[in-house]
């Protein structure tokens, strides 16, 4: 019997029949077609840095940190093919050998290749999309085994939907990019008052190339993040060692000894944010995009989040402290506010509207389930579309009102995997399950567990 697996937060859980470690494409298609003549489903996992049940596989597990290669390189135009198993935190540095980088990142680098794309991972800025509509090319294995590629101008269609997949459509096994010329950041941290922040909301989204802001709702100040592009050969003025050190303390076992007194004393909760509100430190710096870029994230929480319309990111702001607020509920993290410009990837939260996310936590000893439920039901007011790889509870039904091109992305499925080879029960739930299949063994899971 194979080893129980677990995501990074601890709420997803999985004891798969078998456990495979593929090095090369031809043997992804060969345990692909081991499990469907051994009527078992196949789910490529990556870093298990989702949130969600995506990537949950009761049957045949494909971990994928053998498809890790640099596979191609051409500094001239920028494109970069990688293995799907490669982690962000392991390309970036070998990008900025080349003379290249990432366009726009998530603000971890945790996650693999194909586990980022796959749902959606998104940085903040409104004249750049998520890390997805950097890709230029993918290579998959389909249900039947076949390998594909496909681009704009090769299977098209399958192009249009793969980018953010879900692990619906089939495994990933190689990623082109279109990078760009290596760059560096200049950053701004400063608290503001949240009045002045929501009230200068747009100003500081359209003026800044990289906008973003913290807020615990339990207190009156954010912590705003601003970052102006930069040529690759300024000179960088990196955050000194002794000060990254000590925010890496209190940000880590520092924010966990809060977090942990605020579980055994919930009356604690509001002011120990409001403390934290207030900690957070203002400074300026200046570093290689992606050491700005990413952050670590070492104290474990629940997460969920949606992407609204940008014009009701101050409406639905307001309406979830006025929860809160009204609540009594203890919510110990900040919410997160980004902002990205549209595309037309099928599945995409920012598919064909200029969207505000705006990410919800909670400590992962703490109740959380409230919260996010009051969330879910304020930002899918605004037509919210959940982060596929975060906690929400929406199913196929709700979803298709959601997203223009839902149903295209179904039939996609429903033609290349139509016996459900890569379902589990969170893709049963959320997109119906296949014609030809039965649902995925587990049943319907706890999305917000």
């Amino acid at each position: 019997m194979t080893s129980e697996w677990r995501n990074w937060a601890g709420n997803q859980q999985a004891r798969p029949a078998r456990v495979l470690r593929p090095t090369d494409v031809a043997q992804v298609a060969d345990a692909v077609a081991g499990a469907v003549r051994d009527g078992r489903r196949v789910k490529a996992v990556g870093a298990g840095h989702s949130f969600s049940p995506a990537a949950v596989a009761p049957g045949v597990q494909l971990r994928l940190d053998g498809l890790d290669a640099l596979v191609s390189v051409d500094a001239d135009s920028g494109l970069v093919t990688v293995g799907a198993g490669m982690p962000l935190w392991k390309l970036n540095p070998l990008l900025a050998e080349h003379g290249l980088a990432m366009e726009i990142l998530g603000d971890i680098d945790r996650q693999t290749v194909a586990g980022a794309i796959s749902t959606g991972t998104h940085g903040s800025g409104i004249r750049f999309g998520s890390i997805s509509t950097q890709i230029r090319a993918l290579q998959l294995v389909l249900a039947d085994g076949e390998v594909v590629r496909c681009s704009p101008d090769e299977r098209p269609e399958l192009f249009a939907a793969a980018r953010v997949g879900l692990g619906a459509l089939g495994v990933i096994t190689e990623v082109t990019f279109q990078c760009v010329p290596r760059f560096a950041l200049r950053a701004h941290d400063a608290q503001m008052p949240v009045a002045e922040t929501l009230g200068r909301i747009d100003e500081l989204a359209e003026g800044n190339d990289h906008f973003e802001f913290f807020w615990f709702p339990h207190s009156a100040t954010t912590l705003t993040r601003r970052f102006q592009r930069l040529t690759g050969d300024v000179p960088l003025q990196p955050i000194p060692e002794f000060s990254r050190k000590l925010d890496e303390a209190l940000s880590g076992p520092g924010f966990e000894a809060l977090n942990r007194l605020g579980t055994r004393f919930p009356a604690l909760v509001a002011p120990i944010a409001r403390f934290s509100a207030r900690a957070m430190s203002g400074r300026q710096w200046t570093d290689v995009s992606y050491k700005v870029f990413a952050s670590a994230r070492d104290v474990r929480f629940r997460e969920g989040e949606f992407s609204i319309p940008r014009e009701h990111a101050v409406a639905a702001l307001r309406e979830i402290k006025r929860w809160v607020d009204g609540s009594g509920e203890g919510v110990s993290f900040p919410l997160e506010v980004r902002f990205t410009a549209p595309d037309d990837i099928w599945l995409s939260t920012a598919h064909g509207r200029e969207s505000c996310y705006i990410a919800f936590h909670q400590y992962h000893r703490m109740p959380h389930r409230r919260y996010f439920e009051a969330c879910q039901s304020i930002l899918g007011s605004f037509g919210g579309r959940p982060h596929w790889g975060k906690m929400h509870s929406l199913d196929a039904d709700v979803l298709r009102t959601r997203y223009p091109r839902f149903d295209d992305f179904v039939a996609l499925r429903d033609k290349v995997d139509p016996t459900g080879v890569f379902a589990n029960p969170y893709l049963d739930h959320v997109l119906g399950i296949a014609p030809g299949a039965a649902p995925a063994p587990g049943g319907p899971a706890d999305m917000l567990a």
